[in-house]
């Protein structure tokens, strides 16, 4: 009879509740900077010049062909030999942020390729500066065009950050394994993680639902 003992791990709280904090704090500033990279990188291979829409579409290929955690690694790992050290925390940040840029990129492009092209003469007709055409007239109905696949991607970059873990990043995922590895109670303590992923997805996916059309591309 397998008894199981999940007092255990819930004495645990404060582990927990710190590891889910930082969950939510990368995941904040990644998708904020990753979000903003991904504008950026659309733009680029959109309209802009072929001197920078070429970098960044191999760029985009770079990171969309390999692994999250080889990047990871390679910003923790890899750096440090050409004299850059990050902290975990940096290196997760910065590792989910180029990450989240890349599929970002191509997600808000497609966007930007349906707006209609006579919405755009109709803008420079107004006299509209080309960035007052982007920013105003051509990025809001975009972004409300991908939002939904924007907010899963950035749930995947969220759940993706279990493996920063690896590098001692101090979030869910390294709380669990921790708690485990002083009571033995592997089980339980990632039933009570996965249970701690599922929240906060739900949590975070309904936020941005909420938010993305009060804050970004209007009602």
């Amino acid at each position: 009879m397998i008894a199981l003992d999940f007092a255990s791990v819930l004495a645990e709280w404060p582990l927990l509740a710190k590891g889910a904090a930082m969950t939510v704090l990368l995941t904040a500033v990644s998708s904020v900077l990753g979000l903003g990279l991904g504008i950026g990188g659309a733009w680029a291979r959109w309209q802009g010049p072929r001197w920078l829409a070429l970098p960044v579409g191999a760029y985009v290929e770079a990171i969309r062909n390999t692994p999250f955690i080889v990047q990871l690694f390679f910003l923790f790992f890899g750096l440090p030999s050409l004299g850059v050290k990050l902290s975990p925390e940096l290196a997760s940040v910065l590792a989910m942020v180029i990450n989240l840029g890349a599929y970002a990129t191509e997600l808000v492009r497609a966007g930007l390729t349906g707006t209609p092209r006579g919405q755009i003469e109709a803008a420079q007709s107004l006299a509209l500066t080309p960035r007052q055409v982007f920013l105003r007239v051509v990025l809001p109905p975009a972004l409300k065009r991908v939002w939904p696949s924007v907010v899963s991607q950035i749930i995947i970059v969220m759940l993706g950050s279990a493996v920063c873990g690896q590098i001692s990043t101090q979030e869910l995922s390294y709380a669990s394994n921790l708690i485990q590895s002083r009571n033995f109670r592997a089980f339980e303590s990632f039933i009570v993680g996965t249970l701690m992923y599922l929240t906060l997805s739900v949590a975070v996916r309904h936020l941005l639902h909420w938010a993305g059309p009060r804050l970004l591309y209007g009602r």
